[in-house]
C-alpha cells in the first residue's frame, strides 16, 4: 500500500502566506488595505456606500480580528481573519 501524503511536493515555506505586523506599516498602508477590504466585500454586495464600513473595519484590524495577509508568491496584500 503507497501512502498518499508521501507523494505530496513539499511546499517552499517562502511562498506561503504569513501575517504581518500591523506596527510595521504606516497609517497610509494600512488605510489603503482598509479601503481595499471595504470596496471588495461591501462594493460587490449592492451597498450603496461601502467606505460606510471603513471605521468598523480599521477598528477590527486594531483589535486583531482582521489581520494583514502578505503572499509572496502574489506580493500582494490584503486583509483576513487571522488563522
Amino acid at each position: 500500500m503507497i501512502d498518499d501524503a508521501s507523494q505530496q511536493p513539499e511546499v517552499d515555506p517562502r511562498q506561503e502566506k504569513f501575517v504581518v505586523d500591523t506596527e510595521l506599516l504606516s497609517d497610509d498602508q494600512i488605510d489603503g488595505l482598509v479601503d481595499e477590504y471595504c470596496t471588495r466585500y461591501h462594493g460587490l454586495n449592492d451597498t450603496e456606500n461601502p467606505m460606510a464600513e471603513r471605521g468598523r473595519v480599521k477598528a477590527a484590524v486594531r483589535r486583531g480580528e482582521l489581520v494583514v495577509w502578505f503572499d509572496p508568491v502574489e506580493n500582494t496584500a490584503g486583509l483576513g481573519v487571522p488563522s
